[in-house]
């Protein structure tokens, strides 16, 4: 993944050094519903390319239907990892790992399906969005339409007021959280549903910036204190059987400065903007009244 200066090269989220991938592969919701979604996707015999393959497990849930697989990574630790990794799992020989930015590696031939897993919640800090963007253009460009079908199809974002402790052994730390989504919360109390904000399939021309000015009905007395940013993945569409294999991103807590006491029945605005792909840092929404009190910004 192709990244804007040589600090993000030392980030999470854009070049993720190996240790940290048995997280991911511990992670069995995640597993789970790639599995289900690839076995659902992937024609048996065909052709895939695996953007971002890190420790190429993707590309072995793929191997078990496609003829061949191109797994592109372009962190050469990762690389020789997969490579190892593959050779020793059924299938792996199916599997090409290919030392390349994801930006840039196009396949030798058209390709049935392409996998892309570069999801951070509010597709922050990952390239996903525009690493497929590129991935569309210059393809269509070599190839021609039609497009492969794109694994995942869709995604779906979400915020939520909420009231947050922030309290860490009597040390009051207002900072941004990362959310497990199948776990219980303790310290997090809902102030109010979940309000959809941007929704877009990669299918179709994707959105380089997420701008949303709403308004959201608080249902719970609280301290509104921070807001929650949720991101369903849809992995794919089963559409005869009525239902899509999804996967939650972990949840984003931000706090903010100001907090407001809120009542039920009370509504209050939110607004934000930023460019997909950026650092979670540019996420700074601006929580206020609707009787015009001053914006409340996450620290």
């Amino acid at each position: 993944m192709k990244t804007n200066t040589s600090q993000e090269h030392l980030e999470l989220g854009q070049f993720i050094p190996f240790i940290y991938h048995h997280n991911m592969l511990a992670d069995a919701a995640r597993m789970g519903a790639f599995r289900e979604a690839i076995d659902f996707a992937v024609p048996v015999g065909s052709r895939v390319l695996d953007l971002g393959g890190g420790t190429g497990v993707l590309s072995f849930f793929t191997a078990q239907r496609a003829a061949k697989v191109w797994c592109v990574e372009r962190n050469p630790e990762l690389v020789s990892a997969a490579r190892r990794l593959l050779s020793m799992n059924p299938g792996g020989e199916r599997v090409e790992v290919v030392l390349a930015d994801a930006f840039d590696y196009l396949p030798p031939e058209p390709v049935d399906v392409v996998i892309c897993e570069m999801l951070h919640v509010g597709m922050l800090r990952e390239k996903q969005i525009p690493v497929l963007t590129s991935f569309k253009q210059r393809y269509l460009a070599k190839f021609g339409a039609p497009l492969p079908r794109i694994v995942p199809e869709a995604f779906i974002q979400a915020v939520q007021p909420v009231q947050q402790s922030f309290d860490f052994g009597g040390y009051y730390a207002p900072v941004p959280s990362l959310q497990d989504p199948l776990s219980q919360q303790p310290r997090t109390r809902e102030l109010a549903p979940p309000v959809l904000f941007q929704m877009a399939s990669y299918g179709e021309s994707l959105p380089t910036n997420c701008v949303w000015q709403g308004e959201i009905s608080i249902v719970e007395n609280g301290r509104l204190n921070a807001l929650r940013f949720i991101t369903k993945n849809v992995l794919t569409i089963i559409e005869e059987e009525q239902r899509s294999v999804d996967w939650f991103s972990q949840y984003l807590i931000l706090p903010l400065t100001e907090p407001l006491t809120v009542t039920a029945g009370e509504r209050v605005s939110v607004d934000f903007s930023y460019t997909l792909g950026d650092p979670i840092a540019t996420l700074v929404p601006c929580v206020a009244r609707l009787t015009g009190m001053a914006c409340s910004h996450p620290q």
